[in-house]
């Protein structure tokens, strides 16, 4: 386990049955509030952004935003939010997809993303992958390119990543952690 990797699972607080019973809900918000560890989180994944030869990063609501506005600063890009629908003014594109118990969608501003847009998806968790295949879905019908997915922490026992790669189309999905 690398140094980084050390600091990170230190900072990450399990709470059972959250949100339902059988859960184990992996709280980051330690990690948030401790300088040290969102700066090494912000710095890991803004160098996953330049290797990817990233020119935006899109955050998925909510704590894809708490990440990936840091990393866009950090790294010198734009930063966009992809949300919950309803939440964006103007003009948005809308995608559909499934939960475990029902379906959900997700919009982002059109004008946002542009043919020449390299996209690095940043979030805190990836689990089933539905969110992020959305906005995989969502940033290539605005025309831009996907340059990758990239996550603090992976849950590999739910097999995102299986569903994830075709979408990505050989972009890389980068977990910093995964568990």
């Amino acid at each position: 386990m690398t140094d980084i990797e050390e600091l990170l699972l230190s900072r990450i607080r399990d709470v059972a049955d959250y949100p339902e019973p059988g859960v184990m809900f992996k709280d980051i918000t330690p990690l948030l509030a401790d300088p040290a560890a969102f700066t090494a989180l912000t710095d890991a994944l803004a160098e996953i952004a330049t290797n990817a030869g990233a020119t935006k990063i899109v955050g998925l609501e909510a704590r894809g935003f708490i990440l990936g506005a840091p990393v866009a600063v950090r790294a010198g890009l734009g930063f966009i939010p992809v949300r919950k629908a309803g939440k964006l003014p103007g003009a948005t594109l809308r995608q559909a997809y499934d939960l475990e118990y029902g379906s959900a969608e997700i919009e982002v501003h059109a004008e946002d993303l542009v043919a020449s847009d390299r996209v690095l998806i940043v979030d805190d968790v990836l689990a089933t992958g539905g969110t992020a295949e959305a906005a995989i879905q969502l940033i290539q019908r605005a025309g831009a390119e996907i340059a990758g997915l990239a996550v603090l922490m992976e849950l590999g026992f739910l097999a995102g990543r299986a569903r994830l790669e075709p979408a990505l189309g050989g972009a890389p999905l980068e977990a910093l952690l995964q568990v």
